[in-house]
């Protein structure tokens, strides 16, 4: 196996991360095919899941669901990435945390990622599919609770 690609596809998932973290929308949108298609969400109590068609679509939800009053830590890990010429699959362990300080809740939740890569004409490998089920996930709020302190947050807007 080309290691060479297996590192190139873990750099495209952790700059896809690192991006929808700090924010950098376009740098996340290069992560994806034009023609990408996304599953997120939970399927488990009731919850319907989404899915997206097209890097336009994945980007508008991703841009109006997670936008500055909204703080996420994705992590993943444990690739198990499977190339074939040009293109590939990836299975990726990964644990997020949502604060979202308007509502005053936290949401954690674990789930693998089943993804899809395509190399493309520009030598670039990008993802064609990105995808998950939650293994849980749970919501706390810290509203009526004295010992919780958001002590900082990039997205604040100064006072």
């Amino acid at each position: 196996m080309d290691l060479v690609v297996l590192e190139e596809i873990r750099r495209l998932k952790y700059r896809y991360l690192r991006g929808v973290d700090l924010k950098l929308w376009d740098e996340v949108a290069g992560t994806f095919t034009a023609d990408a298609t996304a599953d997120y969400g939970t399927h488990a109590a009731g919850g319907a899941g989404k899915r997206f068609e097209g890097r336009d679509a994945i980007m508008a939800f991703l841009t109006q669901s997670l936008g500055n009053g909204i703080i996420t830590v994705h992590h993943a890990g444990q690739p198990e990435i499977e190339v074939d010429g040009d293109t590939a699959t990836g299975r990726w362990s990964f644990t997020d945390k949502v604060i979202v300080p308007d509502h005053k809740v936290i949401i954690e939740g674990a789930a693998f990622y089943e993804d899809t890569y395509r190399r493309e004409n520009d030598g670039a490998w990008r993802m064609s599919h990105i995808g998950y089920v939650r293994t849980y996930e749970s919501m706390l709020s810290w509203e009526g609770n004295p010992g919780f302190r958001l002590l900082a947050n990039r997205w604040a807007v100064p006072a």
